[in-house]
């Protein structure tokens, strides 16, 4: 069902994912926690830090060999710019949801936020629509 690449694109996804997230997260209580700032703010700011960190990645690590690094980054940065901040208002949104209705601490609902946004939103996105194949880039792979 799945092939070696495939998995192996994902695995360094989730690495992606991971150094972004980690450095999110740490901000994000950095912020709130130091600086007095109300969660959703904090996690507006170090979202996107960890966007910045996640989108280098995923542009000259994970998905280098399948879109190229001569894409246009304009394209891709701007593609993923709406992506983070569909999922920055995704997790500001669940945080507060999860915080207010059930009493959850910010930090426990972030993370129960973030579970379901990342494999759920960004990577199908980051994957499919930021930094897509191309058919063209298909057909020289295969020969």
């Amino acid at each position: 069902m799945f092939d070696k690449i495939s998995i192996f694109t994902f695995l360094k996804a989730q690495v992606a994912a991971f150094s972004g997230g980690i450095t999110d997260y740490g901000l994000m209580i950095l912020l709130t926690e130091v600086f007095q700032l109300h969660f959703t703010f904090s996690i507006l700011i170090s979202g996107t830090v960890g966007a910045i960190i996640n989108f280098s990645i995923n542009k000259f690590w994970v998905f280098k060999n399948q879109s190229g690094c001569s894409n246009r980054i304009n394209s891709q940065l701007f593609k993923f710019a709406l992506v983070v901040l569909g999922s920055i208002s995704l997790k500001s949104f669940g945080t507060l949801i999860l915080q207010k209705s059930f009493q959850i601490d910010y930090r426990i609902g972030r993370l129960i936020t973030d579970s379901f946004v990342s494999y759920g939103f960004n990577y199908p996105l980051i994957k499919y629509w930021v930094f897509r194949v191309s058919e063209k880039h298909n057909v020289i792979e295969s020969n």
